[in-house]
């Protein structure tokens, strides 16, 4: 298994007010001293822009770059959203993942409008459009199936899945959390899935974001993601059908977490990713 790390599982989000956001330093340290050797880049901002500077700020601390989030405008007729991604593209490089969301156009993850007919007609000819673009310019995407998002629901996945050529970001708990069996995912459309996200939930709440009985924001604050293996979800049963279906890409580690203040060294974030990593040892023996 090719094993990665993620920002968010230390709190570091683009939504304003999220939570205490740790400094690039102090969380590249504990990725590398968790034995960590991969990450994503987290949001803008959180690493130098210079594709240049990052690259070797994240050499400092013996991490390569396997991916970067990143949410666009994809249904809206009025807006083109390829030079966006085409810029995304540059500062990514050609080694990594565009991880793409399938944003609303509104601020953070908690309200999402019902996409026509026509907006749907838009978001899935952006979707192969970019896929080819990529193809073209030997870059992998990947769309990400998120809460608070366009693509968020079964239905919506499946839609994705049926009407275009988009490859997955298969994301664990998100993909729960809007009413898709990540498992039944990974058996049966493993030939999309490009990408992997790995987070563990407790499922009566993620119920509670999908019924509307609570935000998606608050949810995370109360709890959602649990460390690997703590949770409700078949985390082995999914690697193991991905596995078998023949994945060589990545699995990132990522469990989205709000923190409130500056933790104590080695404590809060650290400890969860520790326990995820020492769950994945014992599934890979």
């Amino acid at each position: 298994m090719k094993l990665a790390g993620a920002p968010i599982s230390w709190g570091v989000c683009e939504v304003p007010g999220w939570g205490h956001q740790l400094s690039p330093r102090r969380v590249l340290a504990e990725m590398r001293d968790l034995g960590l050797t991969a990450t994503e880049l987290g949001p803008a901002g959180f690493l130098p822009a210079v594709p240049g500077e990052r690259d070797r700020l994240l050499a400092e601390y013996e991490l390569e770059p396997v991916g970067a989030f990143v949410p666009a405008v994809l249904h809206d007729p009025a807006h083109d959203p390829l030079p966006e991604v085409e810029r995304a593209m540059d500062a990514l490089g050609s080694g990594a993942t565009l991880i793409l969301a399938a944003a609303t156009g509104l601020a953070g993850y908690d309200r999402r409008p019902a996409l026509d007919t026509g907006a749907w007609r838009t978001l899935l000819c952006n979707l192969d459009a970019i896929t080819v673009r990529a193809g073209d310019r030997g870059r992998s995407v990947a769309l990400h199936p998120h809460i608070g998002t366009v693509v968020e629901r079964r239905a919506e996945v499946e839609r994705v899945l049926g009407g275009c050529s988009v490859p997955l970001c298969l994301d664990t708990g998100h993909l729960l959390a809007g009413g898709t069996d990540p498992l039944l995912l990974a058996r049966f459309a493993a030939p999309r899935v490009s990408h992997v996200h790995l987070k563990d939930v407790d499922v009566s709440l993620a119920d509670r974001v999908r019924e509307g009985r609570t935000s998606y924001t608050r949810a995370v604050r109360e709890g959602l993601y649990r460390p690997l293996g703590q949770g409700d979800i078949d985390i082995s049963g999914i690697i193991r059908a991905l596995e078998c279906s023949g994945y060589d890409g990545w699995y990132v580690m990522e469990q989205d977490a709000v923190i409130t203040e500056e933790p104590e060294p080695a404590s809060g974030p650290y400890e969860d990713v520790r326990a995820s990593l020492e769950y994945l040892s014992e599934v890979a023996a």
